[in-house]
């Protein structure tokens, strides 16, 4: 199993890190994850063809619950840095066609 992990180098990853919270996977067992909205931030910004399929599952299943402003204060910077302006249309329609 492949797993991403991210250095804590960049503004928007430490405010991540701030709205983490831990999730109990078993007894005893308990991991530090990202909600929703960051998850969208990471996949969108990451751009392969896997994340887009994320990207609409997540929101399907958090339809209506999504702070979408959250998601594009983040992830415009972070696009606008990687190049990538598209990734913020392609995300408007995934979460248009989420509702």
């Amino acid at each position: 199993m492949g797993l991403d992990v991210a250095l804590g180098g960049l503004p928007f990853e430490e405010r991540l890190i701030e709205r983490s919270s831990d999730f109990a996977v078993g007894p005893g067992l308990v991991l530090r994850t990202c909600g929703a909205e960051d998850l969208i931030i990471l996949k969108a910004f990451a751009g392969r063809d896997i994340d887009w399929f994320d990207v609409r599952g997540i929101a399907i299943r958090q339809a209506g619950r999504l702070d979408e402003a959250l998601i594009f204060r983040e992830l415009n910077p972070l696009i606008e840095l990687k190049g990538t302006p598209e990734a913020g249309e392609r995300l408007r329609d995934v979460l248009r066609q989420a509702r």
